[in-house]
């Protein structure tokens, strides 16, 4: 399920990023690169979310 969350959340700021750039540009909106741009990043937090370490580092003091 939290890919699901993960997936939804990036592709809708994708699109929105994809707009917003797109207006300031000048250039017409286009769903794909959207859709492209929220794949891509949503792969790229998981795969983020897996390499990071879930336990808290440990400092030793000698």
């Amino acid at each position: 399920m939290k890919f699901f969350w993960t997936f939804f959340w990036t592709f809708l700021l994708a699109q929105m990023a994809t707009y917003v750039i797109g207006s300031m540009q000048g250039i017409s909106y286009q769903f794909s690169t959207g859709a492209l741009l929220g794949v891509a990043m949503t792969v790229f937090v998981i795969i983020v979310a897996n390499v990071l370490p879930n336990e808290p580092v440990h400092r030793h003091h000698h």
